[in-house]
């Protein structure tokens, strides 16, 4: 190899080196990732750009701060509490989480905290976040169910495009308004059930009528809580069509035209009945009449009790 070769293949070597090179701040502020080290006692030591970004705060008004007073409202408080023992006792902790920004708006965060220690001692945390909504969001994007995002007074706040697919909703028109107005009456109070927190159940299946281009239709719809802290509650609402449910509405549509096809028939033979009681003879009379009144028992349960 000739000295010139070297010293281009020594040049390359150094710059597939220059990664290696970056310090540590550089990568975390690199990161898409709100990114907080604090303390063991929570005093903020690093905050990245993705952090600024996600909380309103600049790095040079969090730092020093405690964590509590620029991202933990009050509804979090215990729960952080919580997280911090865990933490202590040498876990980690993940999952949704409300947040505080600067302005005081709470927010949904995907979060995963974990401890720092050295030589066995914990001497502090490192959380990584982002927001739930826009990482829940890029999902149902993606989804074939039609799903939506609904806070805690059940408005809209995002709405998958499969909604126009599936069931002609315009998601312009679907966001900020209460996703109730779409459901049947009848159905609001199962609707509440499947809303309501319950640290047992994460996701909640049931079926619901919604309106679909005019008509009621019958769907599947699971709900789950995006967080089980107390407090405004967000959660993503899955709709689907199932062949099952589907099945169910065919059926409905077959029975509504067999139930008014066999109405007229049988109105029609009560009618011809009529007229032959005109001609007929006394004796057999009392079988037309006895055959006129099953008829009319027929078509009463008909319209009583075998409605579409």
């Amino acid at each position: 190899m000739t000295t010139r070769s070297m010293g281009v293949q020594a040049g390359l070597m150094d710059t597939e080196a220059l990664p290696l090179r970056l310090s540590a701040d550089e990568l975390l502020h690199a990161l898409g990732h709100a990114v907080i080290a604090t303390d063991t006692l929570g005093t903020v030591l690093f905050w990245n750009g993705a952090a600024e970004q996600l909380y309103g705060w600049p790095a040079a008004e969090a730092v020093g701060r405690e964590i509590r007073d620029v991202t933990v409202p009050e509804l979090s408080r215990q729960a952080a509490a919580e997280i911090m023992t865990a933490l202590r006792e040498g876990g980690s902790w993940s999952g949704g989480f409300p947040v505080r920004n600067r302005s005081g708006e709470v927010l949904y965060a995907l979060v995963t905290d974990s401890g720092v220690y050295r030589d066995g001692k914990l001497i502090g945390i490192v959380g990584a976040s982002l927001n739930l909504g826009d990482a829940v969001r890029h999902l149902m994007e993606r989804s074939s169910d039609a799903a939506v995002l609904v806070d805690e007074h059940h408005v809209v706040t995002y709405a998958s495009p499969a909604v126009a697919n599936l069931f002609g909703w315009a998601a312009d028109e679907v966001v900020g308004t209460p996703l109730t107005d779409r459901i049947h009456p009848e159905d609001h109070q199962s609707f509440e059930g499947l809303l309501a927190a319950d640290p047992l159940r994460a996701e909640r299946v049931g079926e619901l009528r919604v309106r679909t281009d005019g008509v009621w239709s019958w769907v599947e719809v699971a709900v789950t809580d995006l967080y089980a802290q107390p407090g405004p509650r967000g959660q993503v609402c899955n709709i689907r069509r199932s062949e099952r449910l589907a099945r169910l509405e065919e059926s409905e549509r077959i029975v509504e035209a067999v139930h008014s096809e066999v109405l007229q028939d049988l109105f029609a033979a009560a009618l011809e009945l009529d007229r032959v009681l005109e001609h007929e003879a006394p004796s057999s009379a009392a079988r037309i009449h006895a055959a006129r009144a099953a008829m009319g028992r027929a078509m009463e349960t008909l319209r009583e009790f075998v409605k579409p």
